[in-house]
């Protein structure tokens, strides 16, 4: 009988801890796990974790290995031991390095010496900053020496040029590799500089030969990106790339260059890669991509000289995102994986029982105590008699007898696609916890429902998508546990842009909005923004040619800062100092805009931070004010 009471006692504890919901607090001591690759024997993964600390404000890394078909993880000190250099070429001999090279005057004082105390910058073009980061006269090039530690004098493959490689700001290893003979280095650039840089995304790739210190353009009859270059198990040089140029959003495609011929082996297939990874005996390519609203694998076959067909076909399936992909350990493929409820961990997939082994599970004891948010497909019949999936999340303890406020969720991008993904600012599971129904649309322009649907948002900003946005939350705003007289609209970047515009066109609907580093003035940002071809290409053209019909449409029909004589509702407006791709002055215009009109709003400001909010007391002050605001307005 005693037994019996301290088994009942231990459930009811167990009850009483699962009944806690995520906060922000929590969310920031969830580690951050990142796969670096197979160990060198195969027989384990080597991987980090980041564990931010709000209390110092930055984040540190401890270091795992943990064996392919789990275990308990082992910490490490160093991981060069266990991983292979993929800095070495191939026959050892040489070492790639990468740096900082000072190419060209910029500073005051790189004109006039003398001046050495002055801070002026100079510029005879554009891609004067970029991202959150001004241009000083230097540039990212790649390096090669002798593989003998300190002692090999490194050479720069790219001596005087303006160019990057690795890309700014987000380029890495991924940006160059070894050819199988280790006689030259294949690289990612766009050599293009100043305005000419700006309007254009033609990255190529080049191949520098050690022997001759020549360099090679390997695509040059490509005008889009060319990506992510690796060679096969069989030496044949294997890239994404995107067709058209200043187009981001291209379909990306796997590209396979085999006897001097391009094989295009994603042509006939309505979707657009990830990243990939070749099967050992280099026969087939493994690669993930969004489809209906997760990120799965796939696999396409390489048929080389045969006659065989090339066929794509999709291996997961199920409401979770498969997203990097590490390596295989005989039948298996290691990935991560995320869902709207759990970060990232790392899982073996089974490609031939097609079962999963979850390996990691770095956040366990935390989840263990949450009572966390159940998310639900939802198809809505849009107002042009297509089927979009919407995500609904309920909160944790959902009571359907109830009435719960609701977030309609406006997706960035804005050809992004809105997946299994978990994010750890916009988080859907946070959202819920804090008692939310969150409406969160896979509208106009996400990867994931083919290329057409994809396509359909450019130049089209203000117009379909917004009857998408609409349909999703009077669709679900008919359910009974829904307060109808409690909506709310979010949304960062197109997200921002989308709140702006929905503040003038709801009827409203909404009894508040939040964006973040949203676009609200569609010529300003065309004369402030740094990555000109993305406008270019989404709103037709630059507002001063007036005879171009799409870009007139786009900055008098679809330009928010033209309806806020019709705003009324209270709005929260969020901007990074940092932010050059949508620049400080957006967030300002729309907030001075709201106050001058008496609208109930309010400004958070972070002059450090860029388009994202990194610092962990910055996120915390972000998503504490996120939700003060709502408790205010909603």
């Amino acid at each position: 009988m005693r037994n019996f009471f301290i088994t009942i006692l231990i459930f009811m504890a167990s009850q009483t801890s699962a009944q806690e919901t995520l906060t922000p607090e929590t969310l920031w001591k969830l580690g951050r796990v990142t796969a670096l690759g197979m160990a060198k024997d195969g027989k384990s993964i080597v991987y980090k974790v980041t564990y931010p600390s709000v209390e110092d404000n930055k984040s540190g890394n401890k270091f795992f290995t943990i064996p392919v078909n789990g275990g308990t993880p082992t910490p490490v000190e160093d991981t060069k031991e266990f991983l292979a250099d993929k800095n070495v070429s191939p026959d050892g001999k040489y070492i790639l390095s990468t740096q900082e090279v000072k190419v060209e005057k910029v500073l005051g004082k790189d004109f006039y010496p003398e001046l050495d105390k002055a801070d002026a910058q100079v510029y005879d073009g554009l891609d004067y900053r970029h991202w959150d980061t001004w241009n000083n006269g230097t540039h990212n090039h790649i390096f090669y020496a002798i593989n003998k530690g300190t002692k090999g004098k490194p050479m720069d493959i790219m001596p005087n040029e303006p160019f990057d490689s690795p890309q700014k700001p987000f380029g890495g290893e991924e940006d160059y590799t070894w050819s199988p003979d280790s006689q030259s280095i294949i690289y990612v650039c766009k050599k293009k500089a100043g305005t000419a840089y700006a309007v254009s995304t033609n990255t190529d790739l080049y191949e520098y030969n050690i022997a001759t210190k020549t360099t090679k353009n390997l695509t040059e009859s490509n005008l889009g990106y060319d990506t992510n270059p690796v060679f096969s198990p069989t030496g044949n040089l294997t890239w994404l790339q995107m067709k058209r140029d200043g187009y981001e959003a291209d379909k990306n495609d796997l590209m396979v260059r085999f006897n001097g011929i391009d094989m295009n082996l994603t042509a006939n297939w309505d979707g657009s890669v990830d990243n990939f990874l070749w099967s050992a005996d280099g026969k087939k390519i493994y690669f993930t991509a969004a489809v209906d609203g997760a990120k799965h694998l796939f696999e396409v076959n390489f048929p080389g000289m045969t006659r065989i067909a090339v066929t794509v076909r999709q291996l997961t399936s199920g409401d979770f995102d498969v997203n990097d992909l590490v390596g295989f350990s005989g039948d298996n493929i290691i990935v991560t994986r995320t869902d709207m409820n759990h970060a990232a961990e790392i899982y073996s997939y089974n490609l031939k029982k097609k079962t999963w082994l979850q390996l990691t599970k770095t956040n366990q004891d935390i989840y263990a105590k949450l009572s966390l948010p159940k998310y639900e497909r939802r198809y809505v019949t849009t107002t042009d008699g297509k089927k979009m999936l919407v995500w609904v999340i309920l909160p944790p303890n959902f009571d359907k007898a109830k009435k719960y406020p609701a977030l309609l969720y406006c997706q960035g991008g804005p050809q992004s696609p809105l997946t299994q993904s978990y994010s750890f600012r916009w988080n859907f599971s946070l959202m819920a916890s804090q008692g939310y129904v969150v409406v969160a649309p896979n509208r106009r322009g996400m990867y994931g429902h083919g290329q057409a649907w994809n396509e359909q948002i450019s130049k089209d900003w203000g117009g379909q998508v917004m009857n998408d946005y609409l349909s999703a939350i009077d669709d679900v705003a008919n359910e009974s546990y829904v307060d109808r007289a409690r909506l709310g609209a979010v949304g960062a970047s197109y997200g921002g842009y989308s709140v702006f515009y929905l503040a003038g066109i709801h009827g409203n609907r909404f009894k508040t909005f939040i964006s973040h580093c949203g676009v609200f003035n569609l010529e300003s940002m065309y004369g402030t923004t740094e990555e000109v071809f993305f406008n270019n290409w989404d709103h037709g053209g630059p507002y001063w040619d007036k005879n171009n019909a799409a870009a007139q449409k786009t900055f008098s029909q679809f330009n928010p800062i033209k309806m806020v004589d019709k705003w009324n509702t209270p709005i929260l407006i969020i901007q990074g100092g940092k932010d050059y791709r949508v620049p400080i002055g957006q967030g300002q215009e729309a907030f001075q805009a709201a106050q001058l009109r008496g609208i109930k709003s309010r400004f958070m400001f972070f002059p450090e931070e860029n388009h994202w909010v990194l610092k962990p007391q910055n996120a915390l002050v972000w998503q504490r004010e996120f939700y003060r605001w709502l408790q205010e307005t909603l």
